[in-house]
């Protein structure tokens, strides 16, 4: 989705990153720590980086211990048995057996050919990820924009490193793959935030009345998805 600012990188006292987004709904401060380590602090509208960094400074110590555990669990990046990933808003272990002799990559119904037992498991896992959503996305983007009413151009599933959905002037819609790894309502609401812009391109007043009126419920929306986002590498 457009509606966060691009991400300002901004050196942290410790030598990592500290990324400051504006969110036009936030209602206060929010701070986590990404995968990487790097900080990221949510700016609530009306909302100032002055406050902004005394807000990270009065947790300075939180966020030096996450960036710690994340040092100490590099060794997650590799995808292996026992790891645990988002599918469909759920946490779900990846396991592996064979199947006629071909080993296999299990997690909740879904089920991955490798080459290698020993091998990262992380590109071929994503990679059916990507199949499925470039299979579902569009199919549901299809029915909201169906009952809403609401005309567009062509749906492209993309990787988007900063954002969950976008829609050109042009109409193209694009989604980002990692929604289905997000619960079907949270995904359904960017695919309605974005048919949104079919009808404001902007996120005025006139663009969240219009959301509330068709999603009641979409902050809670939009709160998952900014908290996973370091968790799907966003």
């Amino acid at each position: 989705m457009s509606g966060k600012s691009p991400p300002t990188p901004r050196p942290a006292d410790a030598g990592s990153e500290v990324l400051y987004r504006k969110h036009p709904r936030a209602r206060y401060y929010r701070l986590r720590v990404e995968v990487n380590g790097t900080a990221v602090v949510t700016i609530p509208k009306g909302g100032s980086r002055a406050e902004a960094s005394r807000f990270l400074e009065k947790h300075r110590d939180w966020v030096e211990g996450e960036q710690a555990r994340r040092r100490s669990e590099g060794h997650r990046h590799c995808w292996r048995p026992g790891t645990r990933i988002l599918f469909r808003g759920v946490w779900v272990v990846l396991t592996m057996e064979r199947s006629f002799g071909r080993p296999v990559v299990r997690f909740a119904d879904q089920g991955v050919p490798v080459a290698d037992p020993a091998m990262d498991f992380r590109r071929p896992v994503c990679d059916h990820l990507r199949r499925m959503a470039a299979v579902e996305l569009p199919q549901r983007l299809e029915a909201i924009a169906g009952i809403l009413g609401i005309a567009h151009g062509r749906t492209l599933v993309r990787d988007q490193a900063t954002r969950w959905g976008s829609c050109s002037e042009t109409g193209t819609i694009s989604l980002n793959w990692r929604l289905v790894q997000a619960p079907q309502e949270v995904a359904d609401y960017v695919i309605l935030h974005e048919l949104t812009h079919r009808i404001e391109l902007n996120h005025s007043r006139r663009f969240w009345r219009r959301v509330e009126k068709a999603c009641p419920c979409f902050e809670a929306h939009e709160t998952w998805l900014t908290d996973h986002a370091g968790v799907l590498g966003l």
